[in-house]
């Protein structure tokens, strides 16, 4: 195995996930699909079995020790989230399902007060759950919806994004980090560019906060979410960061217990932030394996982790580029370590079965990014994306892989 960066613990972190020690028939697995979800160290395993084997309980009602410990290891997973974004108040943490459900929650409860002429604005980038919830308001409301086009080389055009801001902005959402692309977006730079007309901004950082520090209030973000189980947490569990003032301003999303705090026949008068926007029994254990998680990433530490994948995402580019063949899209000069590509007279399908028959797991299609490949003119794409358990020897073996394709395909 070659030397990873100096100083950097790979082998004790590589210990800490095991699932990274098992074997795809004769080969040692090569887990490079961690743009779809990221392995799980023993310290979460644990920390949800725990949780079930101990003190399994619901929360918030019960006056019972097993119903307060779960509730006290509940809270402290929104006081890491807290500590992990910077928010300024713990109440701007809403726990929800994940970056698909924080989505959908703001542009309920924030597009509640949109009308038809008002504009949001998205990119041509965004996952399908940054788009549908949107294209879903548009259709309730006739607000219009605008789109940052994307340039050859991945990036957003961001002249024509400031064109596009005006009187009627009233929302821009955008992803940090690309998911079929790799691109890192100035997030900075768009959200003052649309504080400047008044606009409200949502950051999808699901891509981002695995992989680099994340602070709310030096962003100045208006709403941010990402999802536990791309940041080593379990699924079905995620976060939305809100200004406190924009969230207690908003009308819940969901109706039913713990978001109220009193219901007659007649009316009901709604909870105090966070719990007016979390209905119903949530994700307990998946909660408080996120906080497990937090901790896990600050103990490595993301200036670190940050490092450690730009060494793997530029040695891995360099490998691949070398493949006669190969055609790689997203080359933006900053870039995640997410690296897409095609072969040449192969079908990216093709190319991940292949790859998986030799214990290298990468993910093949659109990657719920549809109107990325359209811009393109491609159907799907070959997705490599690297973590902090990464080596640079599984880089080595991905391109030896594909070389195995090409050759079978010649």
């Amino acid at each position: 195995m070659r030397t990873e960066a100096t100083g950097y613990p790979i082998e004790r972190i590589r210990a800490d996930f095991p699932a990274l020690q098992q074997r795809i028939g004769a080969y040692p697995l090569v887990y490079l699909d961690n743009a779809a979800t990221s392995l799980k160290p023993q310290s979460v395993v644990d920390t949800v079995c725990r949780h079930y084997r101990e003190e399994s309980a619901n929360i918030h009602r019960g006056v019972h020790h097993l119903s307060q410990k779960a509730t006290e290891a509940f809270e402290g997973a929104r006081d890491k989230a807290q500590a992990f974004l910077n928010a300024a108040r713990r109440e701007e943490i809403i726990f929800t399902s994940g970056t698909t459900g924080g989505l959908n929650l703001v542009a309920h409860a924030f597009g509640a007060g949109l009308k038809a002429g008002d504009e949001i604005i998205l990119s041509t980038m965004e996952h399908h759950s940054n788009l549908v919830p949107w294209q879903m308001l548009r259709d309730r409301t006739g607000c219009v919806l605008r789109f940052i086009p994307i340039t050859d080389d991945g990036q957003l055009d961001l002249a024509a994004y400031d064109a596009m801001l005006g009187p009627r902005t009233r929302l821009v959402s955008v992803v940090y980090v690309s998911n079929s692309l790799g691109t890192v977006n100035p997030v900075a730079r768009i959200i003052r560019a649309a504080h400047a007309h008044g606009a409200r901004v949502l950051v999808d950082a699901a891509q981002a906060v695995p992989c680099r520090p994340v602070d709310v209030q030096a962003l100045d973000c208006d709403f941010l979410v990402f999802s536990g189980h791309k940041v080593f947490g379990p699924t079905g569990v995620g976060v939305l960061y809100g200004k406190y003032d924009l969230l207690d301003a908003m009308p819940p999303f969901l109706g039913g217990g713990d978001m109220i705090l009193s219901v007659t026949l007649e009316r009901t008068v709604f909870n105090a932030l966070p719990n007016k926007f979390e209905a119903g029994t949530p994700h307990i254990a998946g909660v408080i394996g996120l906080g497990a998680a937090l901790d896990y990433v600050r103990g490595i530490g993301l200036d670190r982790v940050a490092a450690h994948e730009e060494g793997l995402r530029a040695y891995a580019t360099a490998l691949l580029a070398a493949i006669p063949g190969v055609r790689l899209y997203g080359t933006a000069p900053e870039k995640s370590a997410i690296i897409s590509f095609v072969l040449e007279g192969v079908h990216p399908h093709d190319i991940g079965q292949i790859l998986d028959s030799r214990g290298v797991a990468v993910r093949a299609g659109h990657h719920c990014t549809q109107p990325v490949m359209q811009r393109f003119g491609i159907p799907a794409t070959a997705r490599a994306s690297f973590s902090m358990y990464n080596t640079r020897a599984e880089a080595e073996q991905l391109a030896e892989a594909v070389r195995a394709v090409k050759e079978m395909f010649a």
